[in-house]
């Protein structure tokens, strides 16, 4: 049986871009098994799309392949790597957007420069990449095709790092964060987790001053969402280990007009900032 396949891009599913992919892996790679991650990263967002990967590829199954498409540099000289982490298979652009993934699995054993033309498909164009290019080498390698084939192998340092921020704790216990990601439901994942607001003087069930966007709110951490009162901020930690906002059966991100990349401060109890957003 073939590796399974899983797929993640910022196509969307209005044009036909997802399923001439599919079409390429069911003819190539007879009974595969294709995972869609999601095809809604919002276009050219390649930080987004190295979240979603990060959030997703520790689920997926043992020897998964996986190809990832967020590539606005696409018919440029950016190079398509396959990187090797223990028995996945990642293949995608080198901008950032797998290498969050391969860390958050252990690390590249390998690195290899796609550039083995017998493993591609004749273009009339070089702007669908995804097809001529990804898809059929995904075939290959779920096939057993060792990755190696497909091109040089280059230097592990060399993978381009994802631009992801790191929150910054001030020396009197601010946290300085971001918010990462916004779920359908307007819940607004930070790159923090519960770690770092104990360390910093929150405590579970205790309060923090939140400031976003100009405003300043006190939040209570929750462990679930129906511990919210009514319009009541809360802090919880969410499924993937991290801090989120949110409100009970509303939209933190619309209420506080909060979009991925904002800058939200933390302010542990009994401290007086300085330089709030500074």
């Amino acid at each position: 049986m073939p590796r399974p396949i899983a797929f993640l891009s910022d196509y969307g599913l209005a044009d036909e871009f997802v399923g001439v992919c599919h079409s390429i892996w069911v003819a190539q790679a007879p009974g595969v098994a294709i995972i869609d991650l999601t095809h809604e990263i919002p276009a050219h967002d390649v930080r987004a799309g190295a979240l979603a990967l990060v959030r997703s590829v520790q689920y997926l199954p043992d020897e998964a392949v996986v190809v990832a498409v967020v590539d606005p540099g696409v018919g440029t000289d950016r190079r398509l790597v396959g990187v090797q982490v223990g028995a996945v298979t990642l293949l995608g652009p080198d901008n950032g957007l797998l290498a969050p993934a391969a860390a958050m699995l252990g690390g590249a054993d390998l690195v290899v420069d796609i550039t083995n033309a017998d493993c591609q498909i004749p273009a009339p164009g070089p702007t669908f990449a995804g097809r001529d290019i990804l898809a059929p080498v995904a075939a290959l390698v779920a096939m057993g095709t060792p990755l190696t084939a497909l091109g040089e192998r280059v230097d592990l340092a060399s993978l381009i790092p994802g631009l992801l921020g790191v929150p910054v704790v001030r020396d009197d216990g601010v946290i300085d964060a971001q918010v990462w990601w916004i779920d359908r439901f307007g819940n607004c994942q930070l790159n923090l987790g519960a770690e770092e607001l104990i360390e910093c003087g929150v405590a579970p069930g205790g309060l923090v001053e939140i400031h976003l966007g100009g405003r300043a709110k006190s939040a209570r951490w929750v462990t679930t969402y129906a511990e919210a009162k009514p319009s009541e901020l809360v802090v919880l930690i969410d499924s993937y280990g991290l801090a989120a906002l949110a409100l009970d059966r509303a939209s933190a991100a619309h209420e506080y007009s909060l979009a991925p990349g904002a800058s939200v401060v933390l302010v542990p109890p009994g401290v007086t900032p300085e330089g709030i957003g500074q």
